[in-house]
């Protein structure tokens, strides 16, 4: 006969036994490998590009920049550009307001015949510079051509209110010269482009020039040349022919775009033509094609077309 046998623990000294049993631990669940990058994904594959041929350019890439060339500021020959600017803006607001009345009186009011006599005085007392800078030019020829137009204008022209060397059957023509030209002739370049409330537009060499033109006879002849009464004479009898002379292209000037860029460079222009010619060179003309029966392109078109044409100076 079976018998079942019962052993008796007390609950403390079960409780010791179970804390040093060895608990088995448990099984560590799989790691999968995962690999990342903050790269971005390389590109699919694309198919190789075909050389280009023996002599062919290869197509230059886009780099997608925008490149603006060209220079800053004012153009090389003006350098105080907005100081000529502001000179003329001023001198254009009293032409309008007193020159230009005072001209158009001038040649309104007084008939031809007289306007023209002073005008041929003011010629004839330029003519010691003119031969002198054609002497200094080698241009012997022409300083005697205005050597003879002084002294027939001056006895036979009285005092040169008339210009008896210039009609025909004497026919010595007027040429303008001076100091300006001399230098420009022996290779003095004109400088920085100038602006004068009195004189208008100029250069360095131009200003320098003119003054030694104006100062010959008054330091070598003395009086009357030297009097205020001369000096003041002439300056307004000389400044109200020329400006006379201009009006029509001054006015054109006052018409286009930019007015104080169109009368630079119209002078600069002019002027490049009287050394060139001085020298016997041809300066060159742009390329226009006119109409048959159109009248030949004015300074001021010209000047227009190179502007147009030429590449970018600022």
């Amino acid at each position: 006969m079976s018998s079942l046998a019962f052993l008796t623990v007390s609950q403390p000294l079960l409780g010791a036994a179970l804390a040093a049993a060895p608990v088995p631990a448990p099984a560590p669940e799989p790691v999968t490998a995962v690999a990342w990058s903050l790269q971005d994904a390389p590109p699919a594959e694309t198919p190789a590009e075909t050389p280009p041929e023996a002599g062919e350019t290869p197509p230059e890439e886009d780099s997608g920049e925008i490149v603006v060339e060209g220079e800053y500021g004012p153009p090389a020959g003006d350098p105080a550009e907005k100081l000529n600017a502001e000179a003329y803006r001023i001198t254009q607001a009293v032409d309008d307001a007193v020159i230009e009345p005072v001209a158009y009186a001038y040649r309104d009011g007084l008939p031809e015949p007289v306007r023209d006599g002073l005008g041929n005085v003011v010629k004839n007392l330029g003519e010691p510079s003119n031969a002198l800078n054609f002497l200094l030019q080698g241009k012997v020829g022409k300083a005697f051509g205005a050597l003879g137009r002084l002294a027939i204008n001056s006895t036979l022209g009285v005092g040169g209110l008339f210009d008896v060397a210039g009609k025909p059957g004497i026919g010595i023509p007027y040429r303008r010269n001076g100091f300006a030209n001399t230098m420009g002739y022996y290779g003095v370049g004109p400088g920085a482009y100038l602006y004068l409330p009195v004189t208008g537009a100029t250069t360095v060499r131009d200003l320098v020039g003119s003054t030694l033109d104006q100062a010959l006879l008054p330091f070598v002849v003395g009086k009357p040349f030297n009097q205020p009464e001369y000096a003041v004479t002439y300056f307004v009898v000389n400044g109200l022919d020329q400006r006379l002379e201009f009006d029509a292209e001054l006015a054109e000037i006052a018409a286009s775009d930019d007015p104080y860029a169109m009368r630079r460079d119209t002078y600069l222009a002019k002027r490049e033509r009287e050394i060139a010619a001085l020298k016997g060179e041809v300066v060159e003309q742009p390329q226009v094609q006119p109409a048959p029966d159109a009248p030949p392109l004015s300074l001021i078109e010209q000047v227009q077309i190179t502007a147009r044409t030429a590449p970018a100076t600022r």
